[in-house]
Formats: structure tokens, sequence, C-alpha cells
């Protein structure tokens, strides 16, 4: 039982440098060193024609001089020049990045030669990595990537605010006010213990007590940091799964690179980090040793957004360049584009062609949403608590994430007013201000907004004309396009739709091929992302006169409607109705691959705007509803109904016959109190009962 009495011994490695590396490590790491040096300065670019340039050589003097202490490494050259060299920081990125990066600040040291007064001592340089080789998904990422360089693609959602972290400490003791200076820290999120114990040893002193040290923070050398949140991209989310996450770490010069909403490519060392300990009291203290959290260093980025909406992702190769040009020279390429988009739904032809505007002017990429599950914040932007730093950071929502795609909200009538008055900013700048917390920024949004909503009555109804639709004008007209659809009785439509979907159903093969003519979903993804990057047209001058001349019979016709019918239309008919027939003209000659939109195209765009907002807007006419078409029959209508609530209270219930008999006497048509009583039978108002002789009132 000898020992328990002995005093605790207090053992620490925290005081840095290379103690575990021998003298056979210490060879190994200078002569990658030196082979990282003969890399920067010896490989160049070029043929013996052309003549040769030595690409990170002059890199490094160019940045350097503008006062930017960093360079960007391919992969691909370094493998060029010694494979090992490149399989060796592909391997051990930890112990070889810092080496590279010594090499790079060694050789800025020769080419800058000899700087001004006062800037003799050289900066530290930070390599950035990038690579052209085939990314792998987050959820591919494994233990066995632990310490290995990775390339991630994804979506950040999420930024903290640029703080400072320290490279070098400077520690002294409390007790014998030792200092300590230059101790290294290791990169990233590891963080760092302090030594416990003082190894000062003076004759006479009394001994330091445990735990002495203490960080000056003057003496001690920082850099910037920056933690960002990456999602992974809506298209490598399995169905009916939820996205994963990854932190990031970025330092230097790779902080404020992206914003939430950036589409991006992460080159990065898969890192690991303590989990962080829970106040959990009376547990096992010795529960969650050696689990590890994941997060990556993050050594390169790669913006995917360019200008307006995501730049191209993949080339494409002459051949295929060829393919989709002869595509575009097809005759029925418009109608062949607007059949190939959700070929199982039968009909809604002009429906299609204003969706397949849509995605040829925003990427196939799309965020779905519901309106009754839809905040402002979830909708926008949102800033957050962070619960390591308990500082705020900043979250995107649906639209940000969508940038340069289509965000798809549905039910977008069970939207409260508020949470729909946060969207006016995104669908009319195509970006998100946001001043919360401290927190003033302005996001991109540049995405397009596929919504569909219920008309007040659940069913449309043609007797109250624009009572139907309940939103603010200033959220109708930032819509191009607003189409009414109605379930009308066809037998010979409704034969062939039933006949359609029997079709559907019967045969797999007709599910995923479609109907002759359409084109497979892979050729129109890359007709869509070739058409956006190499075709930007514009209106002919002939096509913006017609185009002019038609605004102004335009905004004529709906201000003479809203003067026959005494009412402001609720959908109005403004200079962005017209900024929208522009965009379709536009959109249409680029589904072309032309570069002019002629006056074929004005005319189909505003064919396409008169089938679906300009008869929206006009829409409170009577016309064609069995025999009702003037306006004294829609307020005779009006006048039936007001009589019939006041006949009789909610709760009570009446003879149909006797209704009937009794506004006849009134010289009311008969046909109208019929419907009268079936307008209000499918509101809901009315009910019948005992075999459909008594109308019960319900509201």
């Amino acid at each position: 039982m000898s020992g328990f009495d002995d005093p605790g011994v207090y053992y620490s490695d925290s005081f840095g440098g290379g103690e575990g590396i021998g003298d056979e490590g210490v060879v190994k790491r200078s002569q990658i060193k030196k082979r990282f040096r003969e890399f920067l300065r010896q490989f160049r670019v070029g043929t013996d024609r052309t003549g040769f340039t030595y690409k990170y050589r002059d890199d490094l003097k160019r940045h350097y001089t503008l006062g930017e202490y960093w360079v960007e490494v391919e992969m691909e050259d370094l493998a060029s020049f010694d494979e090992d060299l490149s399989d060796c920081l592909y391997k051990l990125p930890t112990e070889n990045v810092p080496l590279l990066e010594e090499a790079a600040q060694e050789v800025a040291d020769e080419v800058t030669r000899p700087r001004p007064v006062g800037e003799e001592t050289v900066q530290d340089i930070q390599v950035l990595l990038k690579s052209d080789a085939h990314p792998a998904s987050i959820r591919s990422l494994k233990s066995e990537q632990v310490s290995r360089l990775v390339k991630i693609p994804g979506i950040i959602i999420s930024s903290s605010a640029v703080r400072a972290k320290a490279t070098r400490v400077c520690l002294q003791c409390r007790g014998c006010r030792a200092v300590i200076s230059n101790i290294p820290l290791p990169p990233g999120l590891q963080g760092y213990a302090l030594p416990r114990k003082c190894n000062t040893e003076q004759a006479g002193r009394v001994k330091c007590p445990v735990d002495p040290y203490f960080i000056i923070p003057d003496r001690c050398v920082c850099v910037d940091f920056q933690t960002l949140r990456l999602q992974e991209s809506p298209d490598a989310v399995p169905h009916g799964e939820m996205p994963r996450h990854m932190q990031l770490y970025c330092d230097r010069y790779l902080c404020d690179r992206v914003v939430p909403g950036n589409r991006v490519t992460i080159m990065g060392i898969y890192s690991i980090k303590k989990v962080a300990q829970l106040k959990n009291k009376g547990r096992d203290k010795g529960a969650g040793v050696g689990i590890r959290s994941a997060y990556l260093r993050v050594v390169g980025i790669q913006v995917d957004t360019e200008g307006a909406g995501r730049g191209a992702t993949g080339s494409v190769s002459p051949q295929e360049e060829e393919e989709l040009r002869a595509l575009a020279s097809s005759p029925s390429i418009y109608d062949s584009l607007a059949c190939s988009l959700a070929p199982s739904i039968y009909g809604s032809d002009d429906l299609k062609k204003a969706i397949a505007y849509d995605k040829i002017i925003m990427e196939f990429l799309q965020v779905y949403t519901s309106g009754k599950g839809s905040s402002a914040a979830g909708l926008t932007a949102s800033v957050l608590r962070d619960p390591n730093t308990r500082g705020f950071i900043m979250e995107g929502g649906a639209m940000v994430l969508a940038d340069g795609g289509v965000v798809c909200i549905d039910e977008f009538d069970k939207m409260r007013e508020d949470d729909r008055v946060a969207i006016h900013e995104a669908m009319e700048q195509q970006t998100i201000s946001i001043a919360k917390a401290g927190i003033t920024t302005t996001l991109n949004s540049r995405c397009s907004v596929l919504a569909a909503a219920n008309s007040v009555f659940g069913r449309w109804d043609d007797t109250k004309g624009e009572d139907n639709i309940d939103f603010m004008p200033t959220i109708l007209s930032r819509f191009d396009m607003i189409f009414i659809i109605k379930d009308q009785h066809d037998q010979q439509r409704d034969m062939t739709l039933a006949r359609h979907v029997m079709n559907v159903h019967l045969s797999a093969q007709t599910q995923t091929e479609g109907v002759e003519g359409e084109i497979p979903l892979a050729t129109l993804k890359k007709y869509i992302a070739y058409a956006r990057v190499k075709c930007g047209p514009r209106l002919s001058a002939a096509a913006a006169e017609k185009l002019k001349n038609r605004y102004v019979v335009m905004r004529s016709g709906a201000r003479e409607h809203e003067r026959e019918s005494e009412r402001r239309a609720s959908i109005p008919i403004t200079v962005r109705q017209l900024e929208a027939v522009v965009r379709i003209a536009e959109s249409l000659a680029k589904m072309k691959l032309q570069a002019i939109a002629g006056e074929e195209e004005v005319d189909e765009a505003l064919r396409l705007f008169q089938v679906s907002t300009l008869d929206a807007a006009l829409s409170g006419s009577l016309s064609g509803v069995e025999g009702f078409t003037t306006q004294e029959d829609q307020e005779m209508i009006s006048r039936i109904e007001k009589q019939l609530k006041r006949r009789f209270a909610i709760g009570s219930q009446v003879s149909e016959h006797s209704i009937i008999q009794d506004f006849t006497k009134q010289k009311y048509p008969e046909h109208a109190i019929h419907k009268v009583l079936h307008l209000m039978l499918r509101r809901g108002e009315l009910q019948h009962r005992m075999q459909r002789k008594v109308l019960y009132r319900i509201k």
C-alpha cells in the first residue's frame, strides 16, 4: 500500500517546440522543404515558341509588391513537378503545409530584394491550395480521412465575425515572474492547455504553485480567423434525409472570402477537435473521453457563384457544344423545352413555358419551402447566438441558399402578411439587407420565385372576381407572370387527362422517358447551363418600339377596366410588368441561343403575359359564366345574397322551395336564385339537410 501518500506528479509538454522530432525527422523535413523551394523557384509554364514564365516566382513578387502576402498553388502543378512531393502533401498536410509556407517565404525573400527601408524583414506567406480533382461529399468523410487533404463542395449557410487567434504566446509565472516567449500554438480549433508546473529552479526560492502561468496578450503573435458553416448542396442530399453540415476554420487571407449563400468548393485538412464538456452533475467524469468532433481547416476556397447567379460548374466539350447548338437550331426548341418540364403532368402548356423561362434565367438548383412553415427569417436571413463563443453569427435562409436558382414556395396564401413583406426586397433588388444585433450587411438573393396559392374561397369563384385574390398589390406586382388555374369541366379533356394518367402509371417507360421529342433531363440541364453562360441577348430597336406601344395600350385598357368597375385592380399594370415582358422576350431568345430578341420573341412574350397576368388583372368580369355577362347581373346576384342572409340567421334552417318561391315573387329570375344558393353551398355557408329539402345556414 506504499505510495498512496506520494505527492501528485504534474507533467506537461505544452511548451511546444520539436522535442519529439529526431535527427531523421529533421533531415527529412529539410529535404521536403528544399524540394518545395525548388518547385516554387523552377516551375514554369509556356512553350519554346511562346517563351517560358516562372509562374510562382512571378506570383509571389506581384502579390508581395501589392502588400498581399499569399500565393495560390495548384496541386496538379506540384504533381507534374514531383508526384511524390504532391502525394506527401495530400497525406500529411498538417506537417507539410507549414514547410511549403516557409519555402514560399524564402523564395519571396529572394525575388523581392532589395526591399524599401523599414521593410527589410520578409513577411510570412500564406499558401492557398487549389485542385481540379473530383470533389468528395460531406457524407463520404470518415475517420480514415482525418488529417488528410480533402475537397468538399457545398453552400455556406452562416459565418462568424473575424476574430484574432494567437499563433505564438508569451507566458509568465505568477510565483517567480519568469517569462517564456514564443511558444507555438497548434493551428485550427484544437486549443492549447497551459503548463501545470513551473520549470524554473532558483535556490532559496519558494516553489511555484500548480497552474502558475498566465498569458501576456501584448507579447503574443496573432492572426485573423473566422468560422463558417458548410451545408451539403441540395442536389447531393438523398431523398427524405436532412442535409449535413461541416464547420470550417479559415485564417488570414481566407477570412471574409465568402458570405452566406455562396456555393463553394473547399480544399481543407479534415481535422478533429475536443468536444465541449457539458455541465453534467453526478455523471461519470470519464464519459466522452477520446470523442472528438470533426471540422475542416481550410487551405483553399473556390467560389462557384459568379455574376448574376451561379457560374458554369462543368466544361462543355466541342462535340457537346456542337450538339447543343444543333438542338438550339431546331424550330421546335421552345416547345421541346417546355414539354421536357414535368412530362408526367398533362396540359398546362403556357404554364410550362413560363417555368421554362424561369429556368433559362436561373440555375437548375431549387429550394422548396411551404408557406405555413416559413417565417420571414427562414426565407431571408437570421442572426443567431453562437453557442461556443456567445457571439452573434448570421445564417442565410431559403432565398439566400437559392442564390442563382429558384425558390419554390407552396401554400403562399397561408403565409402571414408580415412574412410576405420580408421578401419584397429580395424580389425587387435581388438582395437581402440585414441590420440586427450589430450586424449590418447585404446578402445576395439572385433567385426566381415560383409560388402557388389557393383562392380565398378554396376554389375560384367567377362571381367574386378580384375578391378571390387576398394579396397586396405590392407583392403581386413583383411577379412576372400570374396564372389563374381553374378546374373546368370538359368531358373530352377529362377523358384525355384520365388516359394520360393511366399511361403514366401503367408504363414505367412512359414515366421515365416521357412523350416523343422530349429532351433527356441530363441534356436539358446542360443546355440550360450552356445557354445561361454563353448567351446574353438584348432587344432589337424594332422590338423595343413595338413593346413600348403595347405597354401604353395595356395601361390604357387596365385604366378603362378600373373606371368601368369603379374599383382598383388587385393586380396592377406598372413599369415592373414592362420589365417582366422584356425579361421574358430576352429569355425566349436565350432558349434559341440568339444574340438579339426580335419582334417574334416580343410577340410570344406579350402572348404569355396576356394569358397570365393581364387576364388575371382583368378577372373581375363575369364573361361566359352561365349567362351572367353584365354589371347589372352581378349586382343582382349580390342583392339576392344580401337578402338571403337577412332572411335567416346563422344556425337556423329554411325550406329551399319556400326561398325560391319568395324570391320569384319579388321578380328575381329563378336561375339567378339557384346560382346564389349554389355559390353559398360551395363556399360552405349553407348546408343541405333532410334529403336536400331544407337549407341550414352555417356561417
